[in-house]
């Protein structure tokens, strides 16, 4: 037995009681996304699934746009892991190895998926300038932590 759900002929795509709490699965569409989250200059984050949003407890995900020829300011995730699947583009994340002190480049393309550990200073690159990155964000908070920093 099967059914659909989110305007696809089924019910509505979020089922929610009162206090955050889902009573079941919760389907947010693209043009659902909110802004209202932690922002670094150069780039443009939208949540999907938060606690404000979905009531979720241990996880937000949510979706980078990194425009053509953009840097972002410098940051890290204060204790948040967070998992970055690449959709689009050819986004460069940079980040000091702490044994050396080098710069080190992560080219990415899309398929790609890249680990940031937690407090770890990184920048994200669009070296295009034709053709914006996009990635998809996931981390082991509720909520997005982004501290902006000076430097890597």
């Amino acid at each position: 037995m099967s059914s659909t759900a989110g305007g696809y002929g089924g019910s509505s795509p979020r089922a929610s009681t009162a206090g955050g709490s889902s009573a079941g699965l919760a389907l947010i569409r693209a043009c659902e996304l909110s802004s209202a989250t932690a922002q670094t200059a150069g780039m443009v984050r939208a949540a999907a699934i938060s606690g404000d949003l979905v009531g979720a407890r241990s996880l937000w995900m949510g979706r980078t746009i990194l425009p053509p020829g953009a840097s972002s300011a410098d940051h890290h995730h204060g204790d948040s892991e967070t998992g970055i699947y690449v959709a689009a583009g050819a986004p460069v994340f940079v980040f000091r190895d702490s044994r050396t002190g080098n710069l080190v480049r992560l080219e990415a393309k899309p398929g790609d998926y890249v680990w940031v550990p937690p407090h770890v200073r990184h920048r994200e690159e669009n070296p295009s300038l034709d053709t914006e990155a996009v990635v998809v964000i996931a981390r082991s908070t509720q909520e997005a932590i982004v501290v902006n920093v000076d430097s890597l």
